[in-house]
C-alpha cells in the first residue's frame, strides 16, 4: 500500500514539473547515483552515432528542442522558431523571407492587371522570388549590419543620417541591381539594360522619396538590427508591386 502511495505521489509531481527541468534532473541523478549510469550513457551515445548520421541527429535535436519548448500559443511558437532561425542561419532566413515577400508582391501586381494581360506569368514571379533569394536577402543582411555598426545610436540625428545613407547609397544600388537582374533574365543585352536604367531608374528613385523615408525612419528608429531586413522586406511588399510594374515595361530603345 505504501509503495502505491509513493508511486502515485511521484507521478503527480512529474506531471506538474516542467519538462526541461525534469529531464535535466533525471540526467544529473543518473550520473550522480547510478553505478552503471556512465556506462549506459556511453553505450547510448555509441549507438546513436553508429545508427544515425550526425546531421540527422542535429535535425532531430533541433525539432525536439522546438516542440519541447513550444508555448501554449502557436503564434508565439512560430515567432520563437523564426527568431531562432534568424540567430542560427541569418542570411538564409532573411533571403527566404525576401523571396516569399517579393513573390507575393508580384502575384498581387499581376492580379491587379490580370484583366488587361489575361494570363498569369509564373516565370515573372520566379524572377522576383529569385531576386529576393539571391540578391536582396544577402544585401539587406550586409547593409543593415553595416549601418548598425557604423551608427549604433538611435537618436533623431543619427536616424536621419541612416535615412540619408539609405536614400543616397542603398536605394540606387538595390533598385539598379533589380532592373539589371530582371532585364538580364529576360534576355536583354548590355545596351538595352543601360537604356532601361537610363529611362526607369531616376523616375523610380524620385517616386521612392514619397514612400521610403517614412518607412526607413520607423525601421531605423524602432526596430532592432536583426529584424530590420524583415521589416524592410515587409515595406517592400507595396513598393515591389510598383517595381514589378516598371520592370514589366517594354524594352527601352538604345540611343
Amino acid at each position: 500500500m505504501r509503495f502505491h502511495l509513493i508511486t502515485h505521489f511521484a507521478q503527480s509531481a512529474i506531471v506538474q514539473f516542467p519538462r526541461r527541468r525534469l529531464s535535466a534532473l533525471y540526467n544529473q541523478q543518473c550520473r550522480a547515483y547510478s553505478p552503471v549510469g556512465h556506462r549506459h550513457h556511453q553505450f547510448t551515445r555509441k549507438t546513436r552515432v553508429s545508427d544515425a548520421p550526425s546531421h540527422f541527429s542535429s535535425y532531430f535535436s533541433f525539432f525536439h528542442r522546438f516542440y519541447s519548448s513550444k508555448p501554449s500559443n502557436p503564434d508565439m511558437g512560430l515567432l520563437s522558431w523564426y527568431l531562432g532561425m534568424l540567430e542560427s542561419r541569418p542570411v538564409l532566413t532573411k533571403s527566404i523571407s525576401a523571396a516569399v515577400i517579393y513573390a507575393a508582391a508580384d502575384i498581387t501586381s499581376q492580379l491587379i492587371t490580370l484583366e488587361s494581360n489575361g494570363t498569369w506569368d509564373s516565370i515573372r514571379t520566379l524572377r522576383m522570388a529569385g531576386f529576393g533569394l539571391i540578391i536582396l536577402g544577402p544585401a539587406q543582411h550586409v547593409w543593415f549590419n553595416f549601418v548598425g555598426r557604423l551608427l549604433p545610436k538611435r537618436d533623431l540625428i543619427t536616424t536621419f543620417k541612416k535615412l540619408a545613407m539609405g536614400q543616397l547609397v542603398y536605394g540606387p544600388m538595390i533598385n539598379g541591381t533589380f532592373f539589371s537582374f530582371n532585364a538580364a533574365l529576360q534576355g536583354e543585352n548590355g545596351n538595352e539594360i543601360a537604356s532601361r536604367l537610363k529611362r526607369d531608374l531616376i523616375p523610380t528613385l524620385l517616386n521612392g522619396l514619397m514612400y521610403w523615408p517614412l518607412c526607413d525612419f520607423f525601421t531605423y528608429k524602432i526596430i532592432p538590427v536583426h529584424l530590420q531586413p524583415l521589416i524592410n522586406s515587409s515595406f517592400s511588399y507595396l513598393w515591389t508591386i510598383y517595381l514589378t510594374y516598371m520592370a514589366s515595361l517594354s524594352k527601352a530603345v538604345p540611343d
